[in-house]
């Protein structure tokens, strides 16, 4: 069974680039366009991972991260994805941090290592 990974971007085009590129490496994919959203697919859907914006309307990925982070026995590995320079401090614990535009090989690799 392949690994599903939750992308949480506004931006349509992020978010079709992320699903074909997870897809394309044999991941399924889930989609919440806001942080207000991103909760109840995550618990639709309990990905393995998740990738995280941090700016985006109506709730920013900061305040999803610390709501979805008290959630009973979450460990689920968080990799943000943000065009914010400020981004490395958004989101203490996440598993790794990549700033827009990223390289897609090591965003690959990086998944790789932490759904393995």
């Amino acid at each position: 069974m392949s690994k599903k990974i939750m992308i949480v971007d506004d931006d349509p085009a992020i978010t079709k680039y992320l699903g074909t590129l997870f897809a394309d490496n044999g991941y399924e994919i889930c989609i919440a366009v806001d942080g207000k959203k991103a909760l109840d697919v995550f618990k639709a859907e309990k990905p393995d991972l998740i990738t995280l914006d941090l700016e985006m309307p109506e709730e920013w990925g900061p305040r999803f991260f610390r709501k979805v982070s008290k959630s009973k026995g979450f460990n689920t590995p968080v990799i943000v994805i943000s065009g914010l320079s400020s981004h490395k401090y958004s989101i203490p614990k996440a598993a790794a941090v990549f700033s827009k535009p990223f390289d897609a090989q090591k965003l690959i690799e990086k998944i790789s290592d932490l759904l393995s």
